[in-house]
């Protein structure tokens, strides 16, 4: 008995029907999505898109990091991404907590010291935005090649709102 039974049953059960094979890889709406990887974000419909779409990539806090901006790039390039959205949301755990905060619970759950682990904590969500945002279209990779953009969702009412 596996700890994974349970998802393995359930993919067993999707791949009777799997109809979504066949996409060549790209985003077919030329979207690519920087966002958390809260649970409470459906990132393809909260914007009307399907499979295949889009390029998302997810991380604590949607935050534009090394790697984001990795996936980025490569989306611009290979993936025909035209468009890209920076989209936070409300009430997430990276801008309502301090890094100490977060160290002290992962530590008291892990049972051993996190005082040197970094969460990337944001103290200032639409400021932290701007520079995300910023990020993306000065680099020398992206620029201008694709439209960007810095959006907060409401996980409460599922509307975006354009901050940059």
């Amino acid at each position: 008995m596996s700890d994974f039974d349970d998802l393995l049953q359930a993919n067993r059960a999707f791949a009777d029907t799997f109809d979504l094979g066949g996409f060549d890889g790209k985003a077919h709406a030329g979207i690519a999505l920087v966002t958390c990887m809260d649970s409470r974000i459906d990132p393809l419909r909260m914007l009307g898109l399907k499979h295949g779409d889009a390029k998302i990539f997810r991380n604590p806090g949607a935050r534009v990091t090394p790697q984001a901006l990795e996936a980025l790039v490569l989306g611009v390039h290979l993936l025909n991404v035209q468009r890209i959205l920076v989209v936070p949301h409300t009430r997430c755990a990276m801008a309502s907590s301090s890094e100490e905060e977060l160290r002290a619970k992962v530590g008291e759950s892990a049972g051993v010291d996190a005082s040197w682990a970094s969460f990337g904590v944001v103290t200032d969500q639409l400021d932290q935005l701007r520079q995300d945002v910023a990020k993306v279209r000065t680099h020398p990779l992206i620029g201008d090649r694709a439209q960007v953009g810095g959006f907060l969702y409401d996980v409460d009412s599922g509307l975006l709102t354009q901050h940059v």
